[in-house]
């Protein structure tokens, strides 16, 4: 029979347990607590009954960001000491940082023009400028995204029009047409969300049918492949960021990156290249093609560059993108058949086949599963160590009905219902093999806990 617990009289103790199959690979610190019986009149008579029960709990957090390597620090430190933060305080004919990282970049990602910032959504912002997008316009856009992308086409003066997602979270190609013929819209911000590919060969068609010009939100995408070629090549310019939980971490930053000569003209001058500071920058088109659109009209000057020390913590990471991702697809597809095959009510949906990702994250909904029994798995998960988040929470920065700056979309329903279930968790690259399974563990308890045991 079962009692009334109360959690005010619980008191907590630390033991050690010996690995067992159903539990971790290792022999971990476990949190046992004993709860004694409720208030008699809540309860049973006068009877003091303890209930012991024993939780795996993650002892690390989830938040842990990818830390600089020593290379980074220690060239931080000299320019640091040397002054010289500013991108263009270098004498001429010497390369600056920025533009080091730039080609770092550029080459990574096989772009020919790579354009330093001081955050991805600067870098939206400006390409939606450098493309021709105009105050009043319509900009088409996922529904399912962070803020900072709607907020730069807001920052731009055009009018956000939202389009659903599919329960993969890349869009939904039919919505997406429909919008195109329904709005009238000529632009289109692509964001890959969490580094979910949509069909971009399909994108890239239906933009040529119906006259929209694109670029691509590569913040979360860096490394995601499409067919073999890097994100970001089927749009006119494509945006990735250096912010703290990124595969390149300096806290905040970001590139755009293009192969059209004029969209690096426009893209250089007005992140602060004034006067002729343009010829400081490494990779850079001809001075014909800045000056030619200087004569028709001078860019305004955002002042939005980065800085020689965002850049030298930068520059260090990029070499070891590759192996990261290495190690990131291993753990992700571990964790990911766990989740598929040993947790009830959750499902990781299957990104394109056309895609290699980059799985620092991982993503999945919850099925049939009712808004209380969500916020009770989600609480049961942090009590234990895993904090989880829904990407439709009430004040998630994700969730459109946020995005208050601008027109609220009310034919997203879609959307809506897929966000208000799916879930986000991050896969530290600092964790080990053996805290992963923990978290695991901990992510299938609090479903137990809140849906009970399948037979």
């Amino acid at each position: 029979m079962m009692m009334s617990l109360s959690r005010s009289k619980a008191c907590t103790t630390t033991i050690r347990q010996p690995t067992t199959a159903a539990r971790t690979p290792t022999a971990r610190a476990l949190t046992v607590r004993t709860y004694a019986a409720a208030k008699p009149e809540r309860a049973l008579a006068a009877t003091l009954e303890k209930v012991v029960s024993t939780r795996t709990k993650l002892e690390k957090s989830l938040k842990l960001a990818d830390p600089v390597p020593e290379e980074g620090v220690e060239r931080a430190v000299e320019i640091m000491r040397s002054g010289s933060m500013f991108r263009f305080d270098n004498e001429e004919g010497v390369e600056d940082e920025v533009s080091k990282a730039e080609v770092d970049v550029a080459k990574y990602t096989d772009f020919k023009y790579a354009v330093a910032m001081n955050s991805c959504g600067s870098c939206i912002f400006t390409a939606l400028w450098a493309i021709g997008v105009q105050p009043g316009d319509k900009v088409l856009s996922n529904a399912f995204t962070f803020t900072a992308v709607p907020s730069a086409i807001v920052h731009a003066g055009a009018e956000p029009v939202y389009v659903d997602c599919e329960d993969n979270y890349v869009l939904d190609l039919v919505d997406l047409e429909a919008k195109m013929v329904s709005s009238g819209a000529k632009w289109l911000v692509v964001s890959h969300m969490r580094g979910k590919i949509s069909d971009m060969d399909a994108i890239t068609e239906l933009c040529k049918k119906h006259g929209v010009r694109f670029i691509e939100d590569c913040a979360h995408s860096l490394g995601v492949l499409w067919n073999g070629v890097h994100s970001g090549h089927h749009g006119e310019i494509a945006c990735i960021s250096s912010q703290s939980y990124k595969m390149l971490n300096s806290g905040e930053g970001g590139f755009a990156l293009t192969d059209n000569d004029e969209h690096a003209a426009r893209l250089i001058m007005i992140t602060g290249a004034y006067e002729r500071l343009y010829r400081k920058h490494t990779l850079r088109p001809a001075d014909e093609v800045f000056e030619a659109i200087k004569a028709e009209c001078i860019p305004p000057n955002y002042s939005i560059r980065m800085t020689q020390l965002t850049a030298a913590v930068i520059r260090p990471q990029i070499k070891t993108l590759e192996k990261r991702v290495a190690i990131y697809d291993r753990r992700y597809k571990k964790v990911e058949e766990f989740l598929n095959t040993k947790v009830r009510n959750v499902h990781v949906p299957a990104q394109l086949e056309q895609v290699r990702c980059v799985c620092d994250t991982i993503q999945f909904n919850l099925m049939d599963m009712s808004a209380e029994q969500v916020d009770a798995f989600l609480k049961e998960a942090g009590a234990h160590g895993v904090q989880l988040s829904i990407f439709g929470a009430k004040e998630n920065a994700r969730n459109f009905r946020n995005w208050t700056y601008g027109p609220i979309p009310e034919d997203c329903e879609k959307t809506e219902k897929i966000i208000q279930a799916a879930v986000d968790c991050r896969l530290p690259m600092q964790f080990e093999d053996e805290d992963f399974d923990i978290m695991c563990e901990v992510i299938k308890e609090s479903m137990e806990a809140v849906m009970g045991v399948e037979a």
